[in-house]
């Protein structure tokens, strides 16, 4: 569990694919990519990581597998190559940081598990003096999940939802999230993780399950009042 707090700007210093080996029917060449490991360096957050610890990696949840130095390593399975950004992630990337929210923590932004839900797209990164407006085009299949004042969370970063039309969120950047952050490097048409608010999937799921089990619209209601 994470909050979206971004703690420190590390960088991908290699991306080490694994292919399945097998060929394909079309062309005979390799196989898609069935797995990679991933080496970031973490700069002085290195210190505070154990191996077999969790750390959100751009929003998502990895498991550092070696430590070197203020290097760590983490392996990423085929689903996570096919969910997230890490596919097109090139040595050099800027990538937000942040370790796992603890019993003493602050929870300074939102419920962010670091597990992510698609692929979104840079849609605008534009300065409004001090502030920025930063869009983001979010997968169709995402777009029942967003909620204008609700939160979602952006390459790790707890947002807020300003704005919303034709499938883009709008959020506004303060200085120090956008100094603190990979977004500065970020450019239109570039990879964002998104991950948006577990509380909207379970209300869902509630719902599909009372929808299910023919219950009527008062029961489901009732439901939610109750806090199921």
């Amino acid at each position: 569990m994470f909050t979206g707090l971004v703690e420190h700007v590390g960088t991908i210093e290699s991306l080490e694919r694994r292919e399945s080996g097998l060929p394909r029917i079309d062309t005979g060449a390799r196989a898609d990519c069935i797995g990679a490991r991933i080496r970031v360096n973490a700069g002085p957050l290195a210190a505070g990581l154990a191996k077999s610890g969790s750390i959100a990696v751009n929003g998502c949840c990895l498991t550092a597998v070696e430590l070197s130095g203020e290097t760590f390593a983490a392996d990423l399975s085929g689903e996570t190559l096919r969910r997230t950004s890490f596919g097109e992630m090139k040595p050099g990337t800027r990538v937000n940081l942040e370790r796992p929210l603890t019993a003493m923590k602050e929870l300074g932004g939102h419920f962010v598990q670091g597990h992510v839900d698609g692929i979104g797209h840079v849609a605008r990164l534009e300065s409004e003096g001090a502030n920025w407006w930063f869009g983001v085009c979010v997968p169709d299949e995402l777009a029942r999940y967003v909620a204008i004042k609700g939160s979602i969370a952006l390459d790790g970063i707890s947002l807020t939802v300003a704005g919303w039309h034709d499938g883009i969120v709008e959020t506004a950047i303060i200085p120090f999230t956008y100094e603190h952050t990979n977004l500065a490097s970020l450019k239109v048409g570039d990879p964002v993780n998104v991950e948006c608010d577990v509380l909207a999937k379970y209300v869902e799921r509630l719902i599909e399950k009372c929808e299910e089990s023919s219950v009527s619209q008062l029961s489901v209601a009732r439901l939610v009042e109750e806090g199921f």
